[in-house]
């Protein structure tokens, strides 16, 4: 399809990243950034530390909450889809930013249905440099009726409810801290990529329509070229994780990652992933609606984001840091 480069933010995030570009620095080990505030840390990457720390640090709007489904298709193609609700705040993006803390983000997810899973909350208190404050997190599990610290909700531990078809730090693309792997700025280039997904996001289509068996329906997805910062990622001497190399494709506008290869321990590729997003014209923010990660080994994939017959994403719904408290865990559990 044509390339039409619509990312869009705020002009406060423009005006930021102009600031940024004078003030950021990766912080000692890169597992952080000092002197950036509400926009992009690094405009113009110039290594793949900073490219990945933009796409970390990227506007996704200041707050948001969204139902999503996640399919986890066999190799016939049969899913159960797993519905998601899913409340998020960014401090870093608002107005006048985080004041220089270490605080990135607050994420409390909660699955919805089926009845096996329902119940099951997760919630993350996100921070930038993870090395010097470390990610906190809680669990709710219904069984137990109890809310427990997570401490393995990070790097390649299981996604939430994947079926082990994608890690912790695949969410979002990636997430978390970079610090397991060395990072090295290829170059940029022009590739095909999922953009514009408006056909995939599209509301009232049947969810049989897009989920096939081994890959979603290419009836409903959208690429154009663009060009991309490609960003090699080879994990540390004596690091164990399961992907021992990673290249990722990040998108010169948004900083979104719209793509990934990973590899196995013997150097094989293993897992792509993609990831489908949209603009939203009214907050402005590019985000992602549909990602997905194939599992070539297997024949089988994961995809979280439908939400084609679900309330729309609402942003600026006015979440604060006291909405995301053990203790509101603990309250939701109950209901």
């Amino acid at each position: 399809y044509p390339t039409h480069r619509t990312f869009s933010a705020p002009q406060r995030i423009y005006d930021a990243t102009a600031a940024n570009a004078d003030s950021a620095s990766l912080t000692d080990g890169g597992n952080g950034v000092a002197g950036a505030s509400v926009g992009y840390p690094f405009p113009v990457a110039e290594n793949g530390l900073e490219a990945i720390w933009n796409h970390l640090l990227r506007f996704r709007g200041v707050d948001f909450e969204r139902r999503v489904g996640q399919a986890n298709p066999t190799s016939g193609g049969a899913y159960t889809m797993i519905f998601i609700e899913e409340k998020v705040f960014f401090p870093y993006h608002k107005e006048g930013g985080n004041g220089g803390s270490n605080e990135l983000g607050y994420f409390l997810q909660e699955v919805v249905a089926p009845a096996r899973l329902a119940g099951e909350i997760l919630l993350v208190h996100e921070t930038i440099d993870q090395v010097e404050g470390p990610r906190q997190a809680w669990t709710y599990n219904p069984g137990q009726r109890r809310v427990r610290r997570a401490p393995n909700v990070a790097y390649d531990n299981p996604g939430t409810a994947s079926d082990g078809l994608r890690t912790t730090d695949n969410f979002d693309m990636f997430s978390g801290s970079p610090n397991r792997y060395d990072w090295n700025l290829v170059g940029r280039k022009e590739m095909l990529v999922p953009y514009n997904a408006y056909a995939l996001h599209a509301p009232g289509i049947d969810y049989d329509d897009i989920i096939l068996a081994g890959h979603l329906n290419p009836d409903h997805l959208r690429y154009e070229k663009h060009r991309v910062y490609v960003v090699e990622a080879t994990v540390k001497d004596g690091i164990s994780n399961i992907y021992s190399r990673r290249t990722f494709y990040i998108d010169e506008d948004s900083w979104n990652i719209v793509a990934i290869d990973h590899y196995d321990s013997r150097g094989d590729l293993w897992r792509v992933a993609e990831s489908h997003g949209i603009n939203y014209y009214d907050v402005p923010v590019y985000y992602n609606t549909v990602d997905v990660f194939y599992d070539l080994q297997s024949g089988r994939y994961t995809a979280i984001g439908f939400n084609n017959n679900e309330e729309m994403l609402e942003f600026n719904t006015g979440l604060s840091e006291s909405d995301f408290t053990p203790d509101r865990l603990r309250r939701a559990g109950r209901r």
